[in-house]
């Protein structure tokens, strides 16, 4: 396949891997990669540069394939250096990233110094304007079905992408509610250049993660994961269990955004790593998109690729059959 997106992030498909925290780590990235896609390292799955460092190598062992890192920037307001997470990076020879979380100003001009090609997350149109005025090089837009932060605004993917489209000239990668060749195919009308393929990629063989969750997630409905911390403006959305339900009874119990000491035991990170280590799918926050529910199966990163590419061209051309003329007689 070629796009705008495989032109300029090298790969054979234009298709991304989320960066997902506790679960983007080296066998992973590399499994995606040599896919035909892009795998990515989570750096703050890691705790310190150093430690990250080590990651990068690690996968880089494993994939001779382009290979990127998320790089996600705190949320909380907070004056922050990134000075150690962006050095680990561009010295190990990364030259894609992906910037989430916060406004990327802050991280734009050195990672643009070192050549390095910037994908920026964004929830909607507007902060992927802001984005562009910065200087990143790809748009990744995220839709309301999609796991992690879908914004504050609940607008579908199926609005989100052609809308964001239209207002930039940087390609864009659509994010949310992509797990297969139907939901690529869909994207890819819609005019995205690419996507991003974070819970289906999160569910494979080579995961990280428990095979007990991942044989939670993969038998899920559609209807399995919820949304919490909306009282708090900072929404995600998880896998409904014990704890994402307890979050979603205090918010409706207390109402308003004052109350994130009443949550804040329960989001912490170190419960959701645990969880997705040792299998225990009911104490800690499991992050999951809506796509939960189109796949109930855990195959290897290249069955994933595969079957979404040959699903998305069959999908394109039985879409284009609808348009085909019987020729008429003469």
């Amino acid at each position: 396949m070629k796009t705008r997106i495989t032109e300029l992030l090298g790969t054979r498909y234009p298709i991304v891997e989320g960066g997902m925290q506790w679960v983007g780590r080296a066998e992973l990235a590399a499994a995606v990669s040599n896919a035909g896609a892009l795998g990515m390292v989570t750096a703050r799955t890691q705790p310190t540069p150093a430690a990250l460092r080590i990651e990068i190598a690690r996968a880089q062992a494993l994939t001779d394939q382009p290979l990127g890192v998320n790089l996600t920037l705190t949320m909380l307001g907070a004056a922050v250096s990134y000075d150690e997470w962006i050095d680990a990076i561009v010295d190990s020879g990364i030259r894609i990233v992906e910037t989430a979380g916060n406004n990327p100003g802050p991280v734009v001009e050195r990672f643009k110094r070192a050549g390095v090609t910037i994908i920026h997350k964004c929830t909607s149109v507007r902060h992927a304007l802001a984005a562009e005025r910065l200087g990143v090089d790809v748009i990744s837009i995220d839709g309301f079905e999609a796991a992690g932060h879908p914004g504050e605004d609940d607008t579908a993917a199926l609005l989100i992408v052609p809308a964001t489209k239209a207002a930039v000239k940087v390609p864009v990668i659509a994010s949310g509610g992509i797990a297969d060749g139907r939901g690529m195919a869909a994207a890819l009308t819609l005019g995205a250049d690419g996507v991003n393929v974070g819970t289906r990629f999160m569910v494979t063989q080579e995961s990280p993660i428990h095979d007990d969750i991942k044989r939670a997630l993969a038998s899920s409905t559609i209807l399995d994961t919820q949304l919490i911390k909306r009282s708090i403006k900072r929404t995600g959305r998880f896998w409904r269990n014990a704890v994402s339900e307890e979050i979603v009874a205090i918010e409706k119990r207390l109402g308003d955004a004052s109350n994130y000491d009443a949550i804040k035991h329960l989001i912490s990170g170190p419960t959701g790593r645990e969880a997705l280590e040792n299998g225990d799918s009911q104490h800690g926050l499991i992050c999951a998109g809506q796509v939960v529910g189109l796949f109930d199966d855990v195959p290897t990163c290249e069955e994933v690729v595969s079957r979404m590419v040959q699903g998305a061209e069959a999908q394109l051309r039985g879409a284009l059959a609808l348009f085909e003329r019987e020729a008429v007689p003469a």
